[in-house]
């Protein structure tokens, strides 16, 4: 049984850092795309940050911000996310995608409020 569990999310001031991870069992991540995406409140999924192959892509808003990375030996992915704005404020979610197949965990909320 496939199973993404996201944790570290939580409530941060403006500005602050958090980071999170998500472990996944059943699959190997290395051999999958793995992104973070988020979803806040009557907005649509948006794409945060993707390891694709041995590249790394990030949506312009998070650029110099964030940071996707992987340990293949935990078999997690991790989203570090510094100088954090009230608009990052979402329920993220970690997906491994393959060619036949995506995979969503349960999503962490984070929240960025004073």
């Amino acid at each position: 049984q496939v199973q993404l569990v996201e944790s570290g999310g939580g409530l941060v001031q403006p500005g602050g850092s958090l980071r999170l991870s998500c472990a996944a069992s059943g699959i190997t991540f290395r051999n999958f795309d793995n992104g973070w995406y988020r979803q806040a409140p009557g907005n649509q999924r948006e794409l945060v940050a993707k390891i694709t192959g041995g590249s790394t892509n990030y949506a312009d808003s998070v650029k110099g911000r964030f940071t996707i990375s992987r340990d293949n030996a935990k078999n997690t992915v991790y989203l570090q996310m510094n100088s954090l704005k009230p608009e990052d404020t979402a329920l993220y979610y970690c997906n491994a995608q393959g060619i036949l197949q995506s995979m969503w965990g349960q999503g962490t909320q984070v929240t960025v409020s004073s």
